[in-house]
């Protein structure tokens, strides 16, 4: 990527405020924004001082010092990025919202970085017939346009501040799966900025035709992860069915209003035999009540298990409200979680708010860009067992290890997300009932071995049977590639003989390989699990 002199640097950087100035990329001078006109790119050099923050994201373990972070506003900004960085053999990563668990971008070896947050648009594509979003949109901003324009929205994650750019090829999901299938399944169209074998940068835009030459390459951003074949720029999502071109019709309608309700089981009276009824459950609860054509399908839950000396056991629920029988379904749901449970139960939220505002209850996330975490995943296609339950009880009931950071959150899953044929998709975990978030943050680098040795010994002893891992069985059914986790690769903490590749893909990652040899041939967009090259 060009060097600019230390006038234009300097030009750019007291522009950002008064947004009347930019930095181009490459040619060093600066232009005049003009209406109507595409913005310049920005470039952030080492000697810049929003350089240190544009060199990391949440996760602050993992901090890069690449020689430049570049910021588009156009697909065509990408290209000559990407062309640049090949072309000075440079190693060039992406980053959209900066969600990344592990160093896929924020690695030592980064030399530039494509940040994505200038593209962030979402509009109406009538050529397409599809609704066009920007990969630098964060989740909270396009919930927010999509219902405020057109009365739609997308079935994505809780997170407000998660990228679109990271979010969708992981194949994301939340509280509106089970009624409405992952985010990917209504992936019409991507564009994607490749390098072929010649070295050449360029943008190609892939559909979910089945006559598109191109369309391996859809299917690759339908839960491939990121970073594995080129920079993704631009989605266009239209709900598979869907006909006519009023946006308002292309893709699913939240409900106007939703229950949302927490409630908390203390500790203190928590003994094994209740823990073990709590679990059994809530378990057995999803494996009878996750098909697509469930009255339960608009109920959504997490249960949160946290350590005994840190916080209670709480469980937070959202609830379709727009049905008649909506509190009684609710009441329902949570009657059977309680059975024979014996805890007293605390509620400490239950209303009803309009679905817009819910998305930003504070009971369904939490993003802090100030701590250092680590976070594992795993499916499982029906409820624990016993030797499972054990291990989560003996690990958060113990004393030494008095951590407020730490909670597994076990998610509601199936419903229409399973209506979908595994290979589909390139997200193949089309047959679980439950999704677990396995998270540990704290501040304090001197407790990174603290924190990751509990972790992780606690993850190998609830799927110890299985080798540390939740492999493909009768019970459980891999792991999330957007809860990335390189533990799965390192034979010390995987003894199952399963490959992290197969927890992540199962038997896609063939295909994915194929297309990685096709529109990444030179393994330009790579990272510690990414797509390999086929032989390697």
């Amino acid at each position: 990527m060009g060097k600019l002199s230390r006038r234009s640097l300097l030009a750019g950087t007291s522009a950002l405020g008064g947004a009347a100035l930019v930095l181009p990329g490459f040619s060093g001078a600066v232009a005049v924004a003009q209406p109507g006109v595409a913005e310049e790119p920005l470039t952030v050099l080492r000697d810049d001082p929003r350089h240190p923050a544009l060199s990391r994201g949440q996760n602050q373990r993992f901090v890069s010092n690449p020689e430049c972070v570049y910021l588009p506003t156009t697909t065509e900004q990408v290209v000559r990025a990407v062309q640049d960085a090949v072309s000075s053999g440079r190693r060039i990563a992406v980053r959209s919202g900066g969600h990344c668990y592990e160093d896929f971008v924020d690695s030592a070896d980064t030399q530039v970085i494509v940040d994505m947050s200038r593209m962030s648009g979402v509009d109406f594509d009538g050529k397409r017939n599809a609704v066009v979003v920007e990969a630098g949109g964060t989740l909270g901003s396009v919930y927010a346009t999509l219902f405020k324009r057109w009365g739609v929205t997308l079935p994505g994650g809780s997170c407000y501040s998660v990228g679109v750019g990271g979010h969708v090829p992981g194949g994301g999901y939340g509280q509106l799966s089970r009624a409405h299938g992952l985010i990917v399944d209504h992936l019409h169209a991507v564009e994607v900025v490749v390098v072929d074998a010649g070295g050449t940068a360029r943008a190609v835009v892939a559909t979910n035709a089945p006559d598109d030459p191109n369309r391996d390459l859809w299917w690759a951003h339908t839960g491939g992860g990121g970073g594995s074949f080129g920079i993704a720029t631009r989605f266009w999502f239209r709900t598979p069915g869907a006909t006519g071109s009023d946006p308002s019709r292309l893709l699913p309608a939240p409900p106007s209003e939703v229950w949302i309700h927490r409630v908390e089981w203390n500790w203190d009276e928590m003994t094994k035999a209740r823990f073990t009824r709590l679990l059994r459950n809530y378990g057995t609860w999803h494996e009878r009540n996750s098909a697509a054509d469930s009255p339960y399908a608009g109920l959504f839950a997490r249960l949160e298990l946290s350590t005994k000396v840190s916080a209670p056991v709480h469980m937070i629920v959202q609830v379709d409200a727009t049905r008649p029988d909506a509190r009684a379904l609710l009441d329902s749901f949570l009657a059977e979680v309680d059975a024979g449970v014996g805890v007293r139960k605390l509620v400490t939220d239950d209303r009803k708010l309009p679905w817009l505002h819910s998305t930003g209850w504070q009971g369904l996330w939490v993003s802090s860009p100030t701590d250092r975490y680590k976070y594992k995943s795993s499916y499982h296609r029906r409820g624990f067992t016993t030797a499972q339950i054990d291990a989560f009880y003996r690990a958060l009931t113990e004393t030494d290890y008095a951590h407020l950071g730490f909670a597994v959150s076990i998610a509601s899953y199936g419903g229409r997300v399973n209506s979908t044929a595994p290979d589909a998709t390139a997200e193949p975990h089309r047959d679980s009932v439950l999704k677990l978030l396995w998270g540990t943050a704290w501040s304090e680098a001197a407790e990174d071995g603290v924190h990751l040795g509990w972790h992780q010994r606690f993850y190998r002893s609830v799927y110890a049977d299985t080798g540390g891992v939740p492999v493909v069985n009768a019970d459980t059914d891999g792991c999330f590639i957007n809860y990335a986790d390189v533990d799965l690769g390192d034979p010390r903490l995987n003894t199952s003989g399963v490959p992290w590749h197969q927890l992540y893909f199962k038997g896609g990652y063939a295909r994915l390989q194929r297309t990685k040899a096709r529109f990444d041939p030179r393994d330009v967009f790579h990272h510690a699990q990414s797509i390999r090259l086929p032989g390697r």
